[in-house]
């Protein structure tokens, strides 16, 4: 069985093949310009084909001379029959050149030459460039990594430390261009960037004193980066701002946060500047009674604390109530004695939690005078308030007037 693959590896049987081609077109072009000639092909009708794009090659010594202003590619017009260009067309089998050999260092204008032979003419636009020849020369640079986008990092991430393989890199091109160097540098690309680097492959960039890139030969033309990337953090105290007003019987007596210090993350320059951070303001119209609220952080601008989004803050407010015409209760009376006062009654103040001040009545409090040991007459005693647990009771009036008698005696 033939194997058809082993056809396309044949040398001959391509070139058979193309030959094939290049008749077929010919016959195809002959028949189109000649349709009345009943396929009789004419090889006399010149034809002309264009081609762009055709490379330049120069021949010069490139170990000792470096050359500028020759067109990397121009256009070849083909002319003559379509039996002789098409093949040219099709096959390419030809150059085109500057030939620089014995030529000094300095400008030129030199003709565009190729070597299509045959009956086929060639036109080459442009027909002749103006080019320049400098003696060659190479030097190690220094290459400089250049970090753009560093402000477009993840949040909180700066670059902590680089290396780069090779240091060095070795540049070739003519003397005048090698002392105007004025850089070379690779770009390193930090916009997102959360993690190290390792080992990226980048260009080399050679740029002028004025910051004008530069066509030069570059060994290596790229080069390793590896790029330590880090996310500084710090401690700082933590404080608790607060807005509006508690109610007209409340007090605050204490505002304290579950935690004294907040770790926070961001550039090493931002957190310098940093001492505290604070909550976003907490609203003390809003409060009634002590218990725990939770308070997001009001952190400042590229500042986060990814493990303490919000605060829970004990807040202990101090309420007041006035318990009115409170009973004095006596204490050590003697036997047989009675009293009176000028005011039996007073009003006592009641202060503590706000949750437990207002679950307190007058039956609650004890205003407590101490008459023991006292004749009759009057004295001026001191009033003990005794009040429940965690709270406090007070009064303006801390004693008061009281007159001692003996009963009457009775007539028998």
């Amino acid at each position: 069985m033939v194997n058809v693959d082993n056809w396309f590896k044949s040398k001959w049987f391509v070139r058979i093949l193309s030959l094939a081609f290049a008749v077929t077109l010919y016959a195809f072009v002959s028949v189109s310009e000649t349709p009345n000639s009943d396929a009789t092909f004419s090889s006399s009708t010149n034809s002309t084909e264009v081609l762009d794009q055709v490379p330049v090659d120069i021949d010069i010594d490139r170990e000792k001379y470096v050359v500028s202003g020759v067109p990397e590619n121009v256009q070849v017009s083909l002319q003559g029959t379509p039996a002789n260009v098409t093949p040219v067309l099709l096959q390419r089998n030809f150059d085109v050149f500057v030939d620089l050999e014995g030529l000094d260092e300095g400008t030129h204008v030199v003709e565009l030459q190729h070597n299509i032979t045959g009956d086929v003419e060639a036109f080459i636009e442009p027909k002749t460039v103006e080019v320049t020849i400098e003696e060659r020369a190479s030097q190690e640079f220094s290459v400089t990594p250049d970090f753009i986008n560093q402000d477009r990092m993840a949040d909180g991430y700066e670059v902590a430390d680089y290396s780069i393989d090779p240091e060095t890199v070795t540049i070739t091109s003519s003397r005048e261009v090698i002392e105007a160097i004025g850089a070379v540098k690779v770009y390193v690309n930090m916009e997102d960037v959360d993690s190290s680097i390792d080992n990226r492959e980048l260009p080399v960039n050679v740029y002028d004193v004025q910051g004008n890139e530069l066509d030069v030969g570059l060994e290596p033309e790229s080069i390793q980066v590896s790029v330590d990337v880090n996310n500084p953090s710090k401690s700082v105290p933590l404080s608790v701002e607060t807005t509006g007003e508690l109610e007209e019987d409340l007090e605050i007596d204490s505002i304290t946060p579950n935690e004294e210090e907040v770790e926070i993350f961001s550039q090493s320059d931002v957190l310098e500047d940093i001492s505290e951070v604070s909550t976003e303001p907490l609203d003390l119209s809003d409060i009634e009674e002590s218990g725990t609220v939770e308070v997001p952080l009001d952190l400042p601008e590229d500042v986060q604390a990814p493990d303490t989004e919000e605060v829970e803050v004990e807040v202990e407010v101090e309420g007041t109530n006035v318990l009115e015409n409170v009973s004095l209760e006596e204490e050590g009376l003697g036997n047989g004695l009675e009293t009176s006062y000028t005011d039996p009654e007073l009003d006592v103040e009641i202060t503590g939690d706000a949750s437990e001040v207002n679950d307190v009545t007058a039956d609650d409090i004890d205003a407590i005078v101490d008459l023991s040991d006292l004749e009759a007459g009057e004295h001026e005693v001191p009033i003990d308030i005794e009040a429940p647990d965690n709270v406090t009771a007070t009064s303006d009036v801390e004693e008061v007037t009281v007159d001692i008698t003996e009963p009457a005696q009775t007539e028998e």
